[in-house]
């Protein structure tokens, strides 16, 4: 009895387990201070854009229903190093949009028209999720733009996305994208409309093969998480193997938002790739 009296004890006296870095949605960052900030005219629309700091041009570019303030753990890692420039893609955060649908090759001429209109020639470019599409769709198609592509969970087709409807850290995201695009979109209350328009374009795009990949020669990592909630695991190993001298790289203990649940790993890993030579 005295026994059974202590282990109870014990278990009730133990601090409760803390949840798993990849069961966390942690805050959104700020963005530091911009050198320069505005507004780009692109393809019709206004393309909001931002700079930090010096040196080789490095461009990030986030993922679907979110803006370029996701990004500001890594502008303050990499700004001292690098001029990077954030955006906020079609859409997305202060940005507008036009009637075209979402798609990942009119996203990626965006971007082509924002390096324009920054007189950038070639940029590294950091993406993730739909933003690692975008990459990969402008290391396809335009690859004299890009030093190189660091592309963090990615899909080369619908059918690689798993379904986050029962997903706590998606359904927290969703739910904080549509309190951020109320706050900073200049159409705030059309967020339902927004996500719907988004959502058809994940449902059909993109559908990339073997031979879309091959035709990529920057250099590449194609990264991704080892809890990615979104993204099947065979998505980054196939992408990896079919684009020629492309690296891979799976970050442990982390889900789709690895660069907000472990940005010290996140931070190394662009920093170590951005290195390389």
């Amino acid at each position: 009895m005295r026994g059974w009296l202590f282990a109870l004890a014990m278990m009730v006296a133990a601090p409760a387990q803390a949840a798993q870095p990849w069961m966390i949605l942690p805050p959104t960052p700020t963005l530091p201070r911009a050198d320069v900030s505005g507004t780009a005219p692109v393809n019709g629309i206004r393309i909001w854009y931002a700079e930090f700091g010096k040196g080789p041009p490095v461009l990030l570019v986030h993922g679907g229903l979110a803006n370029a303030d996701y990004w500001g753990l890594q502008v303050r890692a990499l700004s001292a190093r690098y001029r990077v420039i954030v955006m906020d893609s079609r859409g997305h955060g202060r940005s507008t949009r036009d009637a075209a649908p979402f798609g990942y090759d009119l996203m990626a001429s965006d971007v082509i028209g924002l390096l324009d209109y920054l007189k950038i020639s070639k940029v590294a470019l950091v993406g993730w999720s739909d933003g690692a599409i975008i990459g990969l769709d402008i290391a396809m198609h335009h690859p004299e733009r890009l030093s190189k592509l660091f592309a963090f969970a990615a899909n080369y087709d619908p059918s690689g996305v798993s379904d986050i409807a029962h997903s706590p850290v998606f359904t927290a995201y969703i739910a904080r994208a549509g309190r951020e695009y109320a706050r900073l979109s200049p159409t705030p209350k059309d967020y339902a409309r927004f996500v719907a328009a988004i959502t058809a374009m994940w449902n059909s795009q993109p559908r990339w093969i073997r031979a879309d990949f091959q035709r990529i020669s920057v250099p590449t990592w194609i990264v991704d998480a080892d809890h990615d909630e979104a993204i099947n695991q065979d998505q980054p190993v196939a992408m990896a193997k079919w684009a020629p001298g492309a690296g891979l790289l799976i970050e442990p203990d982390v889900s789709h938002f690895a660069f907000l649940q472990d940005p010290v790993q996140f931070n190394r890993d662009v920093l170590h790739f951005l290195e390389r030579r």
